[in-house]
């Protein structure tokens, strides 16, 4: 019994520690672009990787809507789509995502 219960709370503090979305499709987030040097644009890709056609490119202050996130090699890649309009969605790289604070409408 006392196995079971310390693998639970392993496992719930290992899931928050990563900072991963949920990838069952219930609960989405909103996260914001930033990090991203001066200049430049962080590429909304087709599929979780760099081999992906690029689809946009976001600036840094843009906000999306993260359904799940995968790791592909060394990257954790999130599946998003623009809050406005919700149609663009693609993959971006989780490292230039922090979570939005506002509230949401």
């Amino acid at each position: 019994m006392h196995k079971a219960i310390f693998a639970a709370l392993a496992a719930i503090m290992l899931g928050a520690m990563s900072g991963c979305v949920p990838s069952d499709g219930r609960l989405s987030r909103y996260y914001v672009v930033a990090g991203v040097e001066e200049g430049d644009l962080l590429k909304l890709r087709a599929g979780p990787g760099i081999g992906f056609r690029v689809i946009a490119g976001l600036p840094n202050g843009t906000v999306l809507q993260v359904n799940r996130c995968e790791q592909t090699g060394s990257t954790r890649w999130c599946k998003v789509a623009l809050k406005q309009p919700s149609v663009l969605n693609g993959y971006v790289s989780w490292a230039y995502l922090q979570e939005y604070r506002h509230r949401i409408n």
